[in-house]
């Protein structure tokens, strides 16, 4: 398992506990490849291959890590590239 796939699995276990930093390393790994990201203030929006959501749209919350329903939302967004991925390889 990668680095990438360890810090996934444990962003599903605590969502509430990632930093800012690790939520765009993560976004940047999967959907940098559709586009730069497009900032917006405090927030950092990828693009993605599908219309509507999962959206990915990232800031920090008070403490400076980032929101856990955001966490949450980026993967969703993993898992459905994944599997967008995987049918398109079959």
């Amino acid at each position: 398992m990668s680095k990438i796939e360890k810090r996934v699995a444990e962003m599903r276990v605590n969502p509430c506990s990632v930093g800012f930093s690790d939520a765009l390393k993560l976004a940047d790994h999967y959907f940098r490849q559709f586009g730069e990201p497009r900032i917006q203030g405090s927030h950092h929006i990828y693009k993605t291959p599908w219309a509507g959501d999962p959206r990915i749209n990232l800031q920090k919350d008070k403490s400076g890590d980032a929101k856990p329903y955001q966490v949450r939302q980026v993967i969703a967004a993993i898992d459905k590239l994944t599997a967008i991925e995987a049918s398109e390889t079959e």
